[in-house]
């Protein structure tokens, strides 16, 4: 799994065979990853899997110091919550950073919904449901197509801004690491907070 991290993240998943991830694992045939994964895709969902579930762990342990703070959250804290697990495990983790090299982009390309993407590829998880909870109660100016649009949009951008600073020479290092996580939590308060223009509420009643 982590061999297969590391090429990807290096050639893209396009340029990477079986062949190659078995040679960098060092081991002799290709059965043993069929044998334990079935194919290519097996693998790649067993790696989304195991760092999903490192991410949902992660946020539940802010989720808990945060509620052990407040019950009341601010819309910046909750929001925090969308961006932060992922970028303290890419700070303590380099194989995590090469997991967000090698497929921090699938959200960006995604034709359906991005958020609903992540929730299906485990990404969401019982810690992911709560913060989106939090999050809409502390959003009522949003009713529930539009909290879907902009956590879309959300996801979209996290995705896009993590997969950058994971390819930048000194990614999740420093006090740039951190003007990049504030200037990112920054930015999911203004669109989440925004009010819903007459224009888009028009055309959303429109399209109905």
């Amino acid at each position: 799994m982590r061999a297969a991290e590391q090429l990807i993240a290096e050639r893209g998943i396009e340029n990477v065979s079986i062949r190659d991830i078995v040679s960098a694992a060092n081991q002799k045939n290709e059965s043993v990853l069929q044998y334990h994964f079935k194919n290519l895709t097996g693998l790649i969902e067993a790696i989304q899997l195991t760092r999903s579930a490192q991410t949902q762990e992660k946020r539940a342990e802010q989720i808990e110091a945060l509620s052990s703070k407040t019950t009341q959250p601010s819309v910046r804290e909750i929001c925090s919550l969308l961006v932060q697990p992922a970028f303290q495990l890419a700070c303590e983790n380099t194989d995590y950073r090469c997991y967000i090299k090698a497929f921090g982009h699938k959200l960006i390309l995604t034709d359906a919904s991005p958020a609903e993407m992540a929730a299906s590829h485990g990404g969401g998880g019982v810690s992911g449901k709560q913060a989106s909870g939090m999050l809409k109660l502390a959003l009522p100016h949003l009713d529930a197509a539009a909290y879907q649009r902009r956590i879309d949009a959300a996801v979209r951008l996290c995705s896009t801004s993590m997969y950058h600073q994971a390819r930048q020479k000194n990614a999740f290092s420093g006090d740039q690491a951190e003007l990049f996580l504030h200037s990112l939590v920054d930015a999911l308060v203004g669109l989440f907070s925004a009010a819903v223009s007459p224009q888009t509420q028009a055309l959303a009643d429109k399209l109905k």
